[in-house]
């Protein structure tokens, strides 16, 4: 799973909201931005006085003292960094303050040198400080969305082509286990506008313009390329790591951005394609890792609140399972500052929870998808059943995404009004299954989510959308996100557990052992 960025996880209560997240569904990895930003202190050019004169160091130097108590407060939870190796300290950048509101430096270093000493230095300390059998166990990625230029990299293909190559080498020369990656870029496209060394707006028009974009040619962005490249220079890849948001921005021919929404299974063609693509490369054992995901990339989206957007997650989840090593989804608090803080309890932040750990339904559909089993017993539109080879145990997860749907994804939405619309959306489903192997007289647990049970948000619209709340509204609002539907069904003396009921549009219903 994703989070903001390294300094943020310094706060006492995005630690708590994480230990949660690790507890009840079991996160593994975790991602963020801003590892070098100068608010973790890691790269040290001046001695950084205070009210007197701030003297320059005569060689800059390499502290870890923040970066410790991170990692450090990630290993004891039980959850290991995903590294992401940036952004760029300022005392290297050769621009600053290029995107977000705590001013990330994303340019090339003005001495690679010095960028290597810094990834040399760093993971050389981790090494020290958690020993090489853990740190073998991290991922490297090298930098995030290189492409978007001159946002995430004020620098062209090739120059982060180069940064990858010195990383990478820099990396492996310290111990070839190490797992590094790239590119890290931002979305498919279905033009040229990233063929060339920064992005030509020009070519987009077309894209903003079509009728129906689901039959465009949605491809990767600098997968293939970066794969020639490292072949050719005989560098590693042990993973290729994209995004893939359902969505786009393309630029229509007046300069306007338009907005794209793609259809609700975009995510799964895309895994698709990115296999083939690896397939037929040199790097074909490589894995595959999506290190940013979501129903959009924008943590003003108030979807991202609601049982709409778990239910489509939920369904994507399971309809990907299998074709990624991971698919990490962005991000797992609120508490989250690219724009500074948001404004409300429900903002459309990217979180499951919300700054104030308020638990969003998408936090109880991962829980539910967690108590899945690693064997598919059976698999329909509409969910799967599972077994756990270890204990033998049966679970499953069942998901109404509305057939009103068609097909389309959630598209984002401004306000939870305009989220609400869905509700008109049906019809239910009726499930009847019938599962048999399991243990007479066991019994199982159904936690169903919809929009009666477990939704937040709807309740704090319902209170006239309050920014600052109340102790006991806060309290109402965390009694709405945790009152789900619960029901205990007993095994058969022949060892049958029967289902038949009818799912409301947009439930998420988890079965599991009690």
């Amino acid at each position: 799973m994703g989070a903001g960025r390294a300094n943020e996880g310094l706060r006492a209560d995005w630690q708590r909201q994480l230990s949660q997240a690790v507890e009840r569904i079991g996160f593994r990895y975790i991602r963020f931005h801003g590892l070098f930003h100068d608010d973790m202190f890691v790269h040290r050019a001046t001695y950084g006085s205070g009210f007197g004169p701030d003297a320059t160091l005569a060689e800059p130097v390499h502290t870890f003292g923040y970066v410790d108590s991170l990692f450090d407060a990630l290993l004891e939870m039980g959850i290991k960094p995903f590294v992401e190796l940036g952004f760029m300290p300022s005392g290297l950048a050769t621009q600053h303050r290029t995107v977000f509101w705590w001013g990330a430096h994303c340019s090339p270093p003005r001495d690679m040198s010095g960028w290597v000493s810094l990834v040399e230095a760093t993971v050389r300390h981790w090494i020290e400080r958690y020993g090489i059998d853990e740190v073998r166990t991290w991922r490297f990625e090298i930098w995030n969305e290189p492409n978007l230029t001159p946002h995430f990299w004020t620098g062209t293909r090739s120059e982060y082509f180069e940064l990858y190559e010195h990383t990478a080498r820099a990396l492996k020369a310290i111990d070839g286990a190490l797992m590094v990656g790239g590119p890290s870029t931002s979305v498919f496209v279905p033009d040229d506008r990233y063929a060339g060394e920064t992005e030509d707006r020009t070519v987009e028009a077309a894209t903003a313009r079509a009728a129906d974009p689901d039959t465009l040619d949605w491809r990767p962005v600098w997968i293939r390329e970066l794969l020639d490249y490292c072949a050719e220079r005989d560098l590693p890849v042990d993973f290729v790591s994209t995004h893939l948001y359902p969505t786009d921005f393309a630029f229509a021919a007046d300069d306007e951005l338009v907005p794209i929404t793609r259809h609700a299974d975009a995510t799964r063609e895309d895994l698709l394609q990115l296999r083939e693509v690896l397939d037929a490369s040199e790097y074909a054992g490589a894995e595959i890792h999506i290190s940013e995901w979501s129903s959009s990339p924008s943590s003003r989206d108030r979807i991202h609140d609601t049982v709409f957007g778990a239910t489509y997650i939920t369904r994507a989840y399971l309809r990907c399972a299998g074709l990624a090593d991971s698919i990490s989804y962005w991000t797992f608090t609120d508490i989250f500052e690219e724009g500074g803080a948001g404004i409300g309890p429900f903002h459309g932040g990217f979180g499951m929870v919300n700054e104030r750990g308020i638990r969003k339904p998408t936090f109880h559909a991962f829980e539910m998808l967690s108590r899945l089993g690693d064997e598919l017993v059976h698999g329909w539109e509409h969910g799967v059943v599972t077994r756990s080879s270890a204990t033998g145990v049966m679970s499953a997860v069942l998901v109404n995404y509305p057939t009103d749907m068609a097909g389309a994804s959630v598209a984002a939405c401004d306000s939870y009004a305009e989220a609400a619309r869905l509700e008109a959306k049906g019809p239910p489903l009726d499930i009847d299954l019938r599962i048999g192997g399991l243990e007479p007289g066991s019994s199982y647990e159904l936690v169903r989510l919809d929009l009666d049970h477990g939704n937040p948000a709807r309740a704090w619209h319902a209170m006239g959308e309050p920014i600052n709340l109340t102790r006991e509204q806060e309290r109402e609002l965390r009694r709405e996100a945790d009152a789900l539907a619960r029901e205990s069904l007993e095994v058969s003396p022949d060892g049958v557990l029967t289902l038949s009921f009818t799912l409301p549009p947009w439930a998420v219903l988890g079965i599991s052992r009690s």
